[in-house]
């Protein structure tokens, strides 16, 4: 059964008539300038043997020209502007099998960020980039669709003394001109294509696994992520072999929108999980499990995240599971549930559905928890129906028979009833199947989900609220689940000075746990701590312009929003801390901010 062909209503492209199937990019990076510059060489497949005409997708690119294998000029139009879509443009390819479009990109560019050497640990500019979901065409002419996948080469021409990187095949070290030659010879879609140029260094953790960072926290970053060669081998246990050849996590600074960008063989990551007592290496976890659900495969439009960021998050807890036990894994799921319920009595109910409806928006402002935690619940409920060992099966064969290619939710609805349901004995309506995919918040057979670990901690929070000292709690030998569970137990309205006791026992406010501080900093705003104790505003302003982490500084933000005098606070501190934001986090910000 291959997946269905479906529009995506993010992209121009009109791959059912002409498809892009390999690409070669030659690109000169300019640090000043803020610019690409050079030529994307696509090769073509025509899958509707009259059309003539090949479409891309761009976004405020400059194409100067248009050109077919041998040099000869095609006619081309850049069509108007969308502000999220960008303009398509048009080629007259006739019966040509091979284009090549020469361009610049602008220093707008939404998919890349270019730091200057005040906003790097080395002192030395950076470029990175963030595709995911439809920002590639910013950078790159192409057909940027989830459903549409190619292999890539690129020559990438970088200043001396700086290391280029990408998705691809990785050099360790720098060349002595600046030129640098990469390969992917398995097809993904454009928002898995990465680039990423600076100051960096490269150490071996495993045979297969390897560390890039700025050279000041590249130790940190190797101990950091020690395991990962363990979590792979865990990986392939549970759902076949990885195919990607290796797998290496790129440390990023800490303007990197997201906790982690699944780019095939080159994981970006960003600083806020170097907490230096490994509690936040489950991201590596489900980074990794990309490499099956995602990348291996992947999405056919946005509107089906679920069957990526659901599956993906299923997998990150099976491999924790693996790596660091069932009672580990347990707390994960209990927050994760929470964050489901936070999620569903905040976004619209049709954002709560697994299968979205993005059309007409900004596919980066669906739901940001939706997709992860009731798919993941949705998949732990078939585990719990079938059995662990068939739905195993199940899930493996799926990778094997589905792998490189794209998935739309209808195929995958038809897929698991003929596969896994109708076997197992099982009809729709056993599993609540249309209450899961096309229905609002989390159906009442829904898997419930108890931690030992967690208990001991509500035990903690009922004797600080019933009067008991802060620093009297006993806490010792607490993982870092543990104390966001307690922070998200103590209610709102606790008086101020118990606050301050719990913030001076523990160190909430200093905390270097990404996880530990957001909650923190929520319960802090939302109590209207911040207010009236002057070092936990100054933490929050440190948190907020210190990392760009979209996930972590959206909640704060919107914490802090929740008051007039919040919102206020939280404008003056954006309009500070947005120049150092990636574009992504600049966004949802702002549309949380309504600046």
């Amino acid at each position: 059964m291959a997946p269905q062909t479906h529009p995506d209503p993010h992209s121009y492209g009109r791959p059912d008539e002409v498809v892009v199937t390999h690409l070669a990019l030659d690109l000169t990076v300019d640090l000043d300038a803020q610019r690409l510059t050079g030529s994307a060489a696509l090769d073509l497949a025509h899958r509707d043997a009259a059309a003539t005409t090949l479409v891309l997708d761009t976004w405020r690119l400059e194409v100067t020209s248009v050109t077919d294998g041998d040099g000869a000029a095609l006619a081309f139009s850049l069509g108007e502007p969308d502000p999220v879509l960008g303009s398509p443009l048009t080629v007259e390819v006739g019966a040509a099998d091979r284009v090549v479009v020469s361009y610049a990109t602008s220093p707008e560019a939404q998919a890349l960020q270019w730091l200057s050497p005040e906003q790097t640990a080395s002192g030395k500019p950076f470029l990175f980039s963030q595709n995911q979901p439809i920002l590639a065409r910013s950078w790159i002419p192409c057909q940027d669709s989830p459903a549409v996948r190619t292999t890539y080469e690129a020559v990438v021409h970088a200043p001396a003394g700086l290391l280029a990187l990408m998705s691809a095949e990785n050099p360790t070290s720098t060349t002595d001109d600046g030129t640098y030659r990469f390969a992917m010879p398995e097809p993904i879609p454009s928002y898995l294509i990465a680039l990423a140029v600076g100051d960096i260094e490269f150490r071996p953790i495993g045979e297969r696994a390897g560390v890039y960072a700025e050279p000041s926290v590249v130790e940190a970053t190797a101990w950091e992520f020690a395991d990962t060669e363990t979590m792979i081998d865990a990986a392939e246990r549970l759902y076949g072999p990885y195919r990607w050849g290796r797998y290496d996590i790129l440390v990023l600074p800490p303007s990197f929108p997201y906790g982690g960008m699944e780019n095939p063989r080159l994981t970006f990551a960003t600083p806020t999980v170097l907490a230096g007592d490994r509690s936040l290496v489950s991201l590596i976890a489900h980074e990794l499990a990309h490499s099956w659900s995602g990348n291996l495969v992947t999405n056919s439009t946005w509107n089906d995240i679920w069957l990526n960021e659901g599956f993906t998050t299923y997998f990150e807890r099976r491999i924790d599971e693996e790596v660091f036990g069932a009672d580990y894994t347990a707390m994960l799921w209990r927050l994760g549930r929470n964050d489901l319920d936070r999620a569903v009595r905040d976004e619209q109910p049709r954002d709560t559905w697994l299968e979205l409806d993005m059309a007409g928006r900004d596919p980066d402002d669906g739901p940001a928890k939706v997709p992860y935690e009731k798919g993941s619940l949705f998949l732990r409920l078939l585990e719990e129906t079938v059995g662990r060992e068939r739905f195993d099966a199940f899930l493996r064969d799926y990778f094997d028979r589905f792998a490189f290619t794209s998935m739309d939710t209808p195929t995958f609805l038809a897929h698991l009833r003929a596969e896994l349901l109708a076997p197992a004995g099982l009809s729709e309506e056993d599993v609540q199947l249309e209450a899961w995919v096309h229905g609002p918040g989390a159906p009442a057979n829904a898997p419930a989900f108890t931690s030992d670990a967690f208990a001991v901690v509500d035990a903690q929070v009922a004797r600080l609220l019933a009067g008991a000292a802060a620093s009297d709690l006993e806490t010792d030998g607490w993982v870092s689940h543990q104390w966001v569970h307690l922070v998200r137990e103590i209610p709102v309205d606790t008086d101020h000075a118990v606050l301050l006791a719990v913030d001076a026992a523990f160190g909430l406010s200093a905390s270097g746990n990404i996880e530990i501080a957001t909650a923190w900093l929520e319960l802090a705003s939302q109590s209207g701590l911040v207010f009236s104790a002057p070092q936990v505003d100054e933490a929050l302003h440190s948190f907020l312009t210190r990392h760009g982490r979209a996930l972590y500084v959206r909640r704060v933000y919107t914490a802090l929003a929740g008051s007039d005098a919040g919102l206020t606070r939280a404008r003056e501190i954006f309009a500070e801390a947005r120049p150092g934001y990636h574009s992504v986090t600049a966004a949802v910000v702002g549309r949380v901010l309504g600046v």
